[in-house]
């Protein structure tokens, strides 16, 4: 703890308020709430915690805090500030999910859509179906069924859809307003679970058509009740009240929480949403912080009710919600929300070892590597390879790793401007020069760690650019390769000794995937820059073609070889081009 905690824990308030604890960039890493700002905070300083709590506490280096009315005035502040500052250490509800509605537009002659935004346009909404492959089913039952209008503009014969009897054709006959009124009417009560009657009357439809040995028109009759019943039975699980609502349920264990909700529409329950993470204050807070996010700007779509557990303060979720909060007591309702609490706590059970196991390969690999090395734990690694065939199209490329895992948004692809020859160590210098000039030049996030795929030349030649020209002290490894191009050893030290390494430890594979990783890369590039420099070569010195020309004739034929098989009247026709240019690159190819 600095001396600048020590000072500001001091000065804490007792009063209710949200704090930002900050690391040594000055970046926001977590937002949290507190009843007593000054219990809340002080805690994360004192005592012991479980590992993922002491290493957000390891990455703290100051915090701020703002005080509030009362304790659901933090809570809205916290969701606000989460939602703002994006902190790495909050569980995050962003995945831009949203979820389809069925619509029946409000047009003369109306259609049936499958839509994500409900709109003020006095069209009706059914939905939202979690599941987008029963709102697909749905609607392709419902066109079988009901034949409403398909094209968006009325066109002036009629389509395929009318001789598929799926469509009146509206844009040739005069179809009474009325007809397609009672196709309405029969579609809404069909969503609105009242199915039976309509699958009794094909049923009734389909004897009458067999007893009139109208076989074709039974068996179609046949296939619509079937799809029915399927449709429906996908959809059925409870209650006969056909309210919507969302039936939350949580349960805690070892520092992890994990939140189960049903969604309930029409009465059914038609799906689930799970979601696990991490959580640092009290469970019933951070399920507060958890539904607050969860309907936060129209990620989700909120029902008319919402059945939380009896534990949870209900006026907190009142004053996030704008739609009625119950916490059942007895009967059905009660059962459904203690069989949220069960689903959770199983799916805690189930999923804790995946987490831990992938958590064991990713920040489990990099602490203990940061041991071996003997170094701080190496969360931001960068690594560097090269690629070239006897020194043509020569390339180099930078991947990074953070906490183990791959942050592509991040990668970097490199031409190599000042180098001649096959010479990678000079290759190497020019490529660690221009990164790191840069990351000095705009204060970019150093690395923690540095990996070279190559061997002593390309680590000293790193090693010489980073402290010599640019005053860096960042440790530098590099990765040796077996005869079988696997990676064989860590190399690191003085002396570039060999760090002793486990062939079967995560750490070891964390360095293959690593060393893989950036070598996919570099050959990824320096294939396409070859692919480019060899096809603008074959087409240099041709009269009248310019790199727009170029580039135009090998989107259309692919390669150099189609371009010379093709005829003057071919490449006229297919790339645009004049005719005496034309005449030129067949003259070109077939001179040679």
């Amino acid at each position: 703890m600095n001396d600048v905690i020590k000072n500001k824990l001091a000065l804490l308030p007792d009063q209710p308020g949200c704090y930002l604890m900050k690391d040594k960039h000055g970046s926001i890493i977590y937002v949290g709430k507190a009843k007593i700002l000054k219990n809340r905070v002080r805690s994360y300083f004192t005592g012991s915690h479980d590992t993922k709590t002491e290493k957000l506490v390891s990455e703290i280096a100051d915090f701020e805090y703002i005080v509030t009315e009362s304790n659901i005035e933090a809570l809205l502040l916290e969701i606000n500030l989460i939602q703002q500052n994006d902190p790495k250490y909050n569980i995050m509800l962003k995945d831009d999910k949203s979820y389809p509605f069925i619509k029946i537009t409000h047009e003369k002659y109306p259609r049936l859509l499958i839509t994500r935004k409900v709109k003020k346009d006095k069209a009706l909404y059914f939905g939202p179906y979690p599941d987008v492959r029963a709102a697909n089913e749905t609607k392709k039952l419902l066109d079988r069924l009901y034949p409403l209008r398909k094209c968006k503009v009325l066109p002036k014969e009629v389509c395929l859809y009318y001789h598929m009897g799926q469509c009146l054709a509206p844009c040739v006959f005069n179809v009474e307003r009325q007809v397609y009124e009672e196709m309405v009417e029969e579609i809404k009560r069909f969503l609105k679970g009242e199915y039976e009657p309509i699958q009794q009357a094909l049923e009734e439809d389909m004897r009458q058509a067999a007893e009139a040995l109208e076989f074709e028109r039974a068996a179609e009759l046949r296939d619509q009740v079937a799809a029915i019943q399927t449709v429906m039975t996908k959809q059925r699980m409870t209650n006969t009240d056909f309210v919507d609502r969302d039936v939350f349920g949580y349960a805690v264990d070892k520092g992890w929480m994990c939140v189960q909700v049903f969604f309930v529409r029409q009465g059914k329950m038609i799906k689930r949403d799970v979601s696990i993470f991490p959580f640092y204050n009290e469970a019933e807070e951070d399920f507060l912080t958890f539904i607050g996010q969860f309907y936060q700007e129209d990620q989700h779509f909120i029902p008319k009710e919402v059945f939380i557990p009896d534990r949870v303060d209900l006026t907190s979720v009142e004053a996030l919600l704008n739609t009625k909060v119950f916490q059942p007591k007895r009967g059905e309702k009660k059962k459904l929300v203690a069989l949220a609490d069960k689903n959770a706590t199983v799916s805690l059970q189930q999923k804790f070892d995946l987490i831990e196991r992938k958590e064991e390969r990713t920040l489990g690999a990099v602490e203990r590597l940061g041991k071996a090395m003997q170094i701080p734990n190496p969360v931001r690694i960068e690594a560097f390879d090269n690629s070239n065939i006897m020194g043509t199209s020569p390339v180099s490329a930078m991947v990074v790793f953070i906490d183990g895992k791959p942050a592509k948004k991040e990668y970097r692809r490199y031409k190599i401007k000042t180098v001649v020859g096959p010479d990678d160590y000079a290759s190497m210098r020019e490529v660690i020069y221009r990164r790191y000039s840069r990351v000095l030049t705009e204060d970019l996030p150093l690395p923690d760690l540095i990996l070279i795929d190559g061997g002593k030349g390309q680590v000293d030649a790193a090693l010489d650019v980073l402290n010599n020209q640019l005053g860096l002290d960042v440790p530098i490894a590099g990765l040796a390769k077996n005869d079988k191009h696997k990676t064989s050893e860590l190399l690191f030290g003085s002396n570039l000794e060999v760090v002793p390494l486990k062939r079967n430890s995560s750490e070891f594979f964390l360095l293959q995937r690593i060393q893989d990783e950036v070598h996919r890369f570099a050959i990824t590039f320096h294939r396409q820059v070859r692919s480019k420099n060899t096809f603008a070569s074959s087409l240099d010195d041709i009269s009248g073609l310019g790199p727009k020309r170029k580039q135009q004739l090998f989107k259309t034929f692919k390669s150099v070889k189609k371009i010379r098989e093709a005829s003057v009247d071919e490449l006229i026709q297919q790339s645009g081009l004049p005719k005496s240019v034309a005449q030129n690159v067949y003259d070109h190819f077939h001179q040679e």
